[in-house]
């Protein structure tokens, strides 16, 4: 197909996600290498985003393409209830990874799935119903995790499953907590513990957070925040749940996010970067207290797909790239480089109002930004970044730098040399007004 029958047959047949089909106007993709997406029609695209912010290796590595290969050779598909060779290998390599006693995996196919399983381990082993969240977080589109998740998109699904009590987080979208990282963090923490006093402690079986915010922000939590929520929830016995589902399998320079605080979470949910997004896999690590409750106390969820024999061997290669070959490492070396391509933006555009980036998980703001709002300036940047030969998501009023993690430092200027050029829209609007 060309471009233009595969849009038409796709928008007629098929529904979008978070759109309305006569609105939307989807990349057409054939095929895709490294760091770039091709078109049916000659185009290319720098991919900029790791598509979700989950092709954390690269495109098509022929490494886990054979071990696809190789696993639907051998075994596609058995029930939960088996045991499998890929199943006890997956689970021995994660618990050897994942930093403490989390050394128990649930396996489910998305990372949406991961947080419902998560909601409902934290519930039974706790006895205790309510789960904090908060509001610039986004957890998953099913219907607990949609009203887990703060954003916006949680309010045309409301009223959904019940017991969310949402809190502000330390970086408001507006409001500040404080001058300086240790007195945000002060204040924020103080002011949960107060709510953790109206709701009832005895009634809060965990909060949820996402190590470092992504869709919402992309926002590092402020110097000493993990190490004190982690205190905080422990003097009321409350689970301390770390969604790294975008951060994790590292997208922040480190395996996963929680480590640059110091901390280990009682669960950690993963999705994304566990394959890659090769094949569909989300994952639900248990520290060893939580998973010992579970050898005596029935588990009630169950999957179709639980452990799922494809999956979890394309999971087993992609981690191994992405040791292997030091991708977490350059995620780390190249967030310098990273942050210094988002200063000489901000220098020289007005329109660019800040700028932040862990490892290669990074985003950039305008002066166009309002809650929940698209400026139309943002709209033919977009445009203008597609048309260059740039894919990469804009929200609102700002835009995401999340390349794969094999990204060189000149694909990475190539990046930036395309923003750059497509800003002069943005300037231009910001001077219209």
């Amino acid at each position: 197909m060309d471009s233009q029958e595969m849009i038409e047959l796709c928008k007629r047949h098929t529904l979008y996600t978070w759109s309305a089909t006569d609105r939307v106007d989807p990349l057409p993709i054939t095929r895709a290498e490294g760091v770039y997406l091709y078109g049916p029609d000659g185009q290319r695209w720098l991919d900029f985003n790791s598509q979700l912010m989950s092709v954390n290796i690269g495109h098509s590595h022929p490494r886990v393409v054979a071990a696809i290969q190789r696993q639907a050779s051998q075994l596609i598909y058995t029930f939960p209830g088996s045991a499998t060779e890929i199943r006890a290998r997956l689970g021995q390599r994660l618990a050897s990874l994942v930093p403490g006693d989390i050394n128990t995996f649930f396996f489910t196919l998305s990372g949406a799935e991961a947080n419902e399983n998560a909601i409902k381990v934290a519930r039974q082993y706790t006895g205790r119903p309510k789960i904090l969240a908060r509001y610039r977080s986004y957890h998953g589109a099913t219907n607990a995790t949609m009203q887990l998740t703060g954003d916006p998109r949680r309010i045309p699904n409301e009223p959904g499953m019940p017991g969310v009590v949402h809190v502000m987080d330390p970086w408001p979208y507006t409001f500040s907590w404080g001058d300086d990282e240790e007195e945000i963090t002060k204040n924020n923490l103080t002011y949960l513990e107060e709510i953790i006093q109206y709701e009832g402690p005895d009634s809060i079986a965990a909060m949820f957070i996402e190590t470092v915010t992504g869709t919402n922000g992309i926002l590092p939590p402020p110097k000493g925040y993990l190490q004190g929520l982690r205190a905080l929830l422990d003097r009321y016995s409350i689970l301390l749940v770390c969604d790294e589902v975008m951060a994790g399998f590292g997208r922040t320079g480190k395996l996963f996010a929680f480590q640059h605080g110091g901390i280990v979470p009682d669960i950690v949910t993963m999705a994304k970067g566990l394959t890659s997004s090769y094949i569909p896999l989300g994952a639900v690590g248990l520290r060893d207290p939580i998973a010992a409750h579970f050898r005596d106390h029935v588990f009630w969820g169950g999957l179709t797909y639980n452990s799922h024999a494809l999956c979890l061997g394309t999971a087993l290669e992609a981690i191994d790239v992405l040791i292997d070959e030091g991708l977490i490492d350059n995620a780390a070396r190249l967030q310098p480089v990273m942050q210094s391509h988002m200063r000489r933006l901000q220098a020289k555009h007005p329109s660019v109002k800040g700028s932040r980036c862990i490892g290669l998980f990074g985003m950039v703001d305008t002066h166009l930004w309002r809650y929940n709002e698209t400026h139309p300036a943002m709209g033919a940047f977009g445009r203008f970044l597609r048309d260059n030969g740039l894919f990469t998501f804009v929200r609102w009023g700002s835009f995401m730098c999340n390349p794969p993690l094999c990204i060189t430092e000149e694909q990475l200027a190539e990046g930036f040399e395309i923003l750059d050029r497509g800003l002069a829209l943005v300037d231009e609007a910001l001077d219209a007004r």
